[in-house]
């Protein structure tokens, strides 16, 4: 055995127990030993007993980043994770990944080198601070994922695609009319003195591009151009020139194709608090992000070992038996407590000493069905001829959405995008079908919004979350019922058993989510054993 190789299989005992191996071979050397000691561990060094010994099931972000945070304070961790990677639904898929879904067919990825999709997590939104913070703190750059872009199209209610700029422009304009002719009617329920109507009514006709008389007709006169008028846009063959021609603008959708079109439930999607237009994605994948962490971590992983069962031992610890996917073996492993961050979907149907209340509200929380397909193109058409770089078109058909590409941008050899991103009853239809049939349904919609899909058309990859093996769903989705009556059942103790990841948090979905949920479960379980301690 070499020295690194005696470090990594000491290494799942714990920081505390790598940097000490480190020392003692004085792989560090003296001023690096002298700045590696770690600090007093705040449980006082666990009341002079040897470490408590965690068994984490499942190596996505939420287990990594507890046996991460455990092994800073001493901690022994082991993870136990099924698959033979780690990072969960923190998943890029590359050429040459495989999967096989729950009673369907091996899919094989054929996206050229530099090429990926993320079926599962795709954006971080600023205010995310813990799933940032991590990237910060383990060297994963970041880069800007353009949530919203107004190039992108709708196509909606049987109408011609639209720049969903042209949308935006077109509702505004339209509902701004009207309040401005209430306002100037004195039609309003509160009362407003002559000058605070002639400021409302003088925002409304800037905002929305309104003619003295209070129309929302935009005009092709650049002379009396408004810049709400303008910020609608050109006919995209006809743009401005300089020194050549303005530019030819498009004419307005009437009042009555805007209402029926609903553009503005599409219109409310970026004013969520989760959605801004601006967000990041990590730089060459969202699984640079459980790299990191397996890189900190890995030697504690135990990949694809399966637990067959959870059990509580009369002392209070932990007894799993975990099964060796390669060799076909089985083992019991004993610990002081449990962190367990698989999936409710999953773990109702795993044999486990959980109490009654705590095995009844884990059979009672559903799972969304999700879906998403790559589709990698010959050309970036999107860019060449629609001038679309990033953002997402949406559609009233049950692909629901496209992703264009945040990488890449230029680039002379194609790209991949998301050709659907789909949830619930689409979700589940669609996720049905064979990769091929999904492919097919993907470009036949997509290209009633772009044209160029068959032609430009090279590989697809596609992931139905409920059919994901050790998944069997995109995300918990709770009502308000359920968050009175079982989501504190599971966010408790039970004895030795600590439950955590994403779908335990109001963060549902997202990265933070499973982050959050384990520093809580990590504080929980060192308050428990410092009070032991004590």
């Amino acid at each position: 055995m070499t020295r690194r190789d005696f470090v990594r299989s000491v290494g799942y005992y714990g920081s505390t127990a790598a940097t000490g191996a480190m020392i003692a071979l004085d792989l560090l050397g003296k001023s690096k030993a002298a700045a590696a000691e770690p600090p007093v561990s705040p449980v006082d060094q666990f009341g002079g007993k040897r470490p408590p010994r965690v068994l984490i099931l499942g190596a996505g972000l939420c287990g990594m980043s507890a046996a991460y945070e455990l092994g800073k304070l001493g901690f022994q961790c082991e993870i136990f994770e099924a698959r033979p990677r780690s990072g969960g639904r923190c998943w890029t898929v590359r050429g040459g990944d495989r999967q096989t879904e729950v009673g369907g067919s091996a899919q094989t990825a054929r996206f050229a080198d530099g090429f990926y999709m993320n079926p599962g997590p795709a954006r971080i939104p600023g205010h995310h601070a813990s799933t940032l913070g991590y990237c910060r703190e383990l060297g994963v750059p970041v880069e800007v994922f353009n949530n919203v872009n107004e190039s992108a199209y709708y196509l909606v209610n049987g109408l011609e695609r639209v720049r969903i700029r042209e949308a935006r422009v077109d509702l505004r304009g339209y509902v701004d009319e009207l309040l401005a002719k209430a306002v100037r009617r004195d039609a309003l329920d509160r009362p407003l003195t002559a000058d605070d109507k002639e400021a409302l009514i003088e925002y409304l006709r800037d905002d929305g591009g309104l003619s003295p008389d209070l129309f929302y007709k935009p005009t092709p006169d650049r002379a009396n151009l408004s810049h709400a008028s303008e910020s609608r846009g050109y006919v995209y063959d006809d743009l401005p020139a300089a020194g050549a021609h303005p530019g030819r603008m498009g004419d307005p959708l009437n009042f009555e194709t805007v209402i029926k079109a609903g553009f503005g439930r599409h219109l409310s999607f970026e004013h969520q608090f989760d959605q801004q237009p601006t967000m990041f994605q990590p730089v060459g994948g969202m699984d640079q992000i459980a790299k990191a962490f397996e890189k900190r971590v890995g030697a504690a992983i135990r990949f694809q070992t399966e637990v067959r069962e959870i059990r509580r031992l009369p002392d209070g610890g932990v007894r799993l038996v975990v099964a060796d996917l390669l060799e076909g073996t089985t083992r019991e492993v004993e610990g002081d407590y449990c962190i367990c961050t698989i999936p409710l979907s999953v773990l109702r149907d795993i044999p486990a000493d959980f109490s009654p209340k705590t095995t009844d509200a884990i059979r009672q929380v559903p799972y969304m069905d999700v879906g998403k397909i790559g589709l990698q193109f010959r050309r970036r058409f999107w860019e060449e001829d629609d001038r679309i770089y990033g953002g997402i078109s949406w559609t009233d058909q049950n692909i629901t959405q496209i992703f264009y590409p945040n990488y890449g941008y230029l680039g002379s050899n194609g790209g991949v995008m998301i050709g659907y991103y789909h949830f619930a009853d689409d979700a589940k239809k669609i996720g049905r079908l064979s990769p091929a049939e999904r492919e097919a349904h993907a470009l036949l919609q997509g290209g009633k919004i772009h044209p160029q899909f068959q032609a430009e058309f090279q590989h697809s990859f596609s992931v139905a979350w409920q059919r994901i093996p050790y998944n069997l769903g995109g995300w918990a989705t709770w009502d308000e019922t359920m968050r009175a009556s079982l989501y504190p059942i599971l966010n408790e103790p039970d004895g030795p058993f600590h439950l955590a990841g994403e779908h335990l948090t109001y963060l549902g979905g997202w990265m933070a989510g499973a982050f959050e949920s384990a520093k809580a479960v990590v504080k929980t379980i060192r308050e428990t054993v410092a009070a032991k301690a004590a």
